[in-house]
């Protein structure tokens, strides 16, 4: 579990990090830089769940070795679908990570919802839900592995 008291805000108590794959983990289906370490670091602390459309196929491979569950959602209604799964391992105890229109609705469902803008960009929907934005994703995972800088930013 990963604890982080923000003053003037809420003491988040993580126990789930829930990511998007393509747009925040992988560009075309293929994991970027920087993310595997920062992953088996946080897998110490937190269940880490990866939701997808899969769209290129790669996802498996791609997150072969690294301890997380990987959930293959239909392709139609995505947001929804990412929505029930948060809610299903509790929203209240789980940090969400994505970029899409189709993240938006875990983002807010979320303790904690980070916006990524990678290369696909961010959709502004999912921005106006999200407690904290980030430049990438490993930017935004060194936020719960470096909590003070997390603090710096939600602090009242």
């Amino acid at each position: 579990m990963i604890v982080i008291e923000i003053p003037g805000w809420k003491t988040l108590r993580l126990e789930h990090l829930v990511l998007d794959y393509n747009g925040t983990l992988a560009c075309d289906g293929d994991l970027l830089t920087g993310v595997r370490s920062r992953l088996d670091d946080l897998a110490k602390q937190v269940q880490i769940h990866v939701l997808t459309a899969d769209t290129f196929g790669k996802a498996h491979a791609a997150l072969n070795g690294i301890q997380c569950q990987l959930c293959v959602l239909p392709a139609g209604h995505q947001d929804a679908g990412k929505l029930n799964y948060v809610q299903k391992i509790g929203g209240d105890n789980t940090a969400c990570i994505g970029n899409g229109r189709n993240d938006r609705l875990m983002l807010k469902a979320a303790a904690l919802g980070v916006l990524i803008v990678g290369n696909e960009g961010a959709a502004t929907d999912t921005l106006m839900v999200s407690d904290v934005v980030a430049p990438n994703i490993v930017a935004a995972l060194d936020l719960l592995l470096h909590p003070l800088r997390l603090i710096a930013t939600l602090r009242c």
